[in-house]
């Protein structure tokens, strides 16, 4: 173990370093994210690590991180991001970018998504440099801006411009999964190998308009009643992936008996809508797994309180299952709005389909040694991360920041909220983990 100063041996305290990122309000927009970036570039210089920075614009800069290895493998990527989503309008029990240590937790935006992940990441590099760890092949590190807001500035920007950093990876370690998950008796680890994809969309429907003193029957905001109750009263198609086929036998084999017998029926397309109703509140987590959605969420109509519009239109937050295309997403749209609805796609970010599923026995085998009595899982993400850059360079993520979380500790319902907040334990935690997967990756 290497000796020194407090400040040189910061990698044993992954949570202080999380501490000091929240302190650096990097809410996006605008992100702001450049002293953020120094900061961590700060800690890899006192600990002899060189690194780059790469930019669009300054304020929104990208640092490049690399330990050398021996040859004998490929890299290994290791990414995270440093912007933050808004806290505006919501209620704290603590300032959110404090980032507070109240018995044990440590509390602010980002603790969760991901500048929790994020001093795993910096954990593990800084004590693989201070324990001269001689990985199998190089490690890569790269903190990127602008993830909550389409990564333009971040991760697409390094993608599409700098490719030839990422040359010969394969496999890369990213956002979000290894978080326990308590089912029944069971602990589970999600580990994410997919997710799904954005397909954003904007319907649209006319109708007769006018003066607001000269009220309209059946005009664009009574069809938009209309779309809107046939987008909430029905779900479209149910789909069975590999990755969420993958997730879901895996669990039902863990779990045994008549518990898993019933979770296993997600996987049958005959019954997965009636299993989904059966486990009540939590069938909401499986939902997404096995269908395309859509969700409305920004509403165009006029511009004035007395103009009656001719013409609606309603954003619609879509995202579609692996290995789905956009004209799949509008087909099953159709059948559901009917013709006189106009539907286009605004964005379509396409994400992985097939999980190469090469590193994940080395990341389970981690968690299982860590602890004996959880079951690591693949995991098909509701979500989309920058991991979505990164596959069109033929890279596979896998979303691995380990966190033993209580069980009633609610993750899903944390991240994005007010009093956003993690064990300082489960940083810790993984840290670990993230180490012992550059040490065994060959």
């Amino acid at each position: 173990m290497a000796t020194g100063s407090a400040s040189s041996q910061i990698y044993t305290r992954p949570a202080e370093i999380l501490q000091k990122l929240i302190q650096f309000d990097t809410t996006n927009p605008p992100g702001n994210e450049a002293a953020c970036i120094n900061y961590i570039r700060g800690l890899l210089s006192d600990a002899g690590i060189e690194s780059t920075i790469l930019a669009k614009t300054p304020e929104r800069p990208n640092l490049i991180a690399r330990i050398k290895g021996t040859g004998k493998a490929k890299p290994i990527l290791l990414y995270g991001h440093v912007d933050v989503v808004t806290t505006e309008n919501q209620k704290w029990d603590y300032p959110p970018f404090e980032g507070k240590l109240v018995d044990g937790v440590v509390w602010g935006r980002g603790a969760l998504d991901m500048k929790g992940g994020v001093a795993m990441m910096v954990a593990a590099v800084l004590r693989a440099k201070a324990e001269g760890l001689q990985p199998a092949g190089d490690i890569l590190l790269a903190i990127v801006s602008d993830e909550e807001a389409g990564g333009d500035f971040g991760a697409k920007f390094l993608v599409e411009e700098h490719p030839e950093l990422f040359k010969d990876i394969r496999y890369a370690i990213g956002e979000f999964g290894g978080f326990t998950l308590q089912v029944g008796k069971k602990r589970f680890y999600p580990i994410m190998i997919s997710e799904k994809q954005i397909c954003w969309l904007r319907a649209t429907v006319r109708g007769q308009g006018g003066h607001g003193s000269m009220p309209v029957r059946g005009g664009a905001m009574a069809e938009l009643s209309k779309l809107l109750k046939k987008l909430d009263e029905n779900d479209l198609p149910v789909h069975i992936t590999p990755p969420a086929k993958m997730m879901v036998d895996a669990m039902a084999s863990a779990l045994g008996g008549v518990q898993g017998l019933l979770l296993g029926q997600l996987n049958n397309p005959s019954m997965t809508k009636t299993i989904l109703k059966t486990l009540g509140s939590r069938g909401r987590i499986f939902y997404p797994l096995f269908h395309n959605t859509v969700s409305p969420t920004v509403l165009h109509g006029s511009s004035k309180i007395n103009v009656i519009p001719n013409e609606v239109s309603i954003e619609l937050d879509g995202r579609m299952l692996p290995g789905f295309k956009p004209e799949d997403m509008l087909n099953e749209l159709r059948q559901i709005v009917g013709d006189s609805v106009n539907l286009e796609v605004v964005q379509y970010d396409p994400g992985p389909s097939t999980p190469d599923m090469g590193m994940f026995d080395t990341l389970a085998q981690i968690l299982r040694d860590a602890d004996p009595d959880g079951v690591p899982i693949p995991l098909l993400l509701s979500g989309v991360t920058d991991g979505r850059f990164f596959t069109k360079l033929g890279i596979q993520t896998y979303g691995y920041l380990p966190m033993t979380l209580p069980n009633d500790f609610n993750f899903a319902g944390t991240i994005h909220n007010a009093n956003e907040r993690v064990p300082a334990a489960a940083i810790e935690f993984g840290a670990n983990a993230v180490y012992k997967a550059l040490e065994r990756f060959n």
